[in-house]
């Protein structure tokens, strides 16, 4: 990773600076003169000038002026509780406003193309069926296109990302109507509040390693199931 310099005006002629050197110092800085940079915890760096010239740098400027903020985030699913949607769970799931027209349209897609088969449609692995996390992926994406606090008119996905030792990533990519930080920091926490809150009602989780809280659990009940199989050995 190289050292890198953001910069850009503002509008009373003050500059300012997002910079990483000697990969060390990551942060929104008031520049005030060539040598010194002004921290977010009010400290003081200098900064060789000769740096502005020789580093690369990235402007801010046009993220301000398009009138919104990027959001990418992940969020890793447990790999283990990816599976096909039962019965009852897609009549379930048409009760819910924001995936009534995506059911409807993909029950139609998966029933021709399934008919279309023919006998051959029979066997469980010949035919297409729904899965929990496509059906969570599509609640998503209809959960930011109709959020107040996502720009409309910007990229606006969730995309399945390749699949790691973490578990399977979906990336969600989007947009915020506003650019100001604190706003912007809200809202994100917003949305990935709720999509954690409701991954259960898809049958899903995240992946989360494994905490010293669970490991005592886990040998406590083994402990506690070789106690109850000696007792009945005896």
């Amino acid at each position: 990773m190289l050292p890198t310099l953001s910069i850009f005006m503002e509008k009373d002629g003050q500059m300012r600076l997002s910079v990483s050197v000697c990969f060390l110092i990551f942060s929104i800085v008031h520049f005030r003169a060539l040598s010194r940079v002004y921290m977010f915890d009010k400290t003081i760096v200098s900064i060789p000038t000769w740096r502005l010239m020789s580093e690369s740098f990235k402007n801010w400027r046009g993220m301000q002026a398009s009138g919104g903020r990027r959001i990418k985030r992940s969020l890793f699913i447990d790999a283990s509780a990816v599976r096909f949607l039962r019965d009852d769970e897609e009549v379930r799931m048409t009760q819910v406003h924001l995936l009534t027209d995506y059911i409807s349209r993909k029950q139609a897609e998966l029933k021709a193309w399934n008919e279309a088969q023919g006998q051959s449609a029979q066997l469980s692995a010949n035919r297409r069926r729904m899965t929990n996390l496509g059906t969570f992926r599509a609640y998503a994406l209809a959960y930011l296109k109709s959020h107040p606090d996502i720009q409309p008119n910007m990229t606006c996905m969730v995309r399945q990302m390749q699949t790691t030792a973490q578990g399977v990533p979906l990336e969600i990519y989007c947009f915020t109507r506003t650019t100001a930080w604190s706003d912007y920091e809200r809202i994100q926490g917003d949305i990935f509040d709720y999509l954690l809150a409701v991954l259960p009602e898809f049958g899903l989780s995240l992946y989360q390693q494994p905490s010293g809280t669970d490991l005592r659990s886990g040998l406590f009940a083994m402990t506690q199931n070789t106690t109850t199989a000696q007792a009945l050995e005896r």
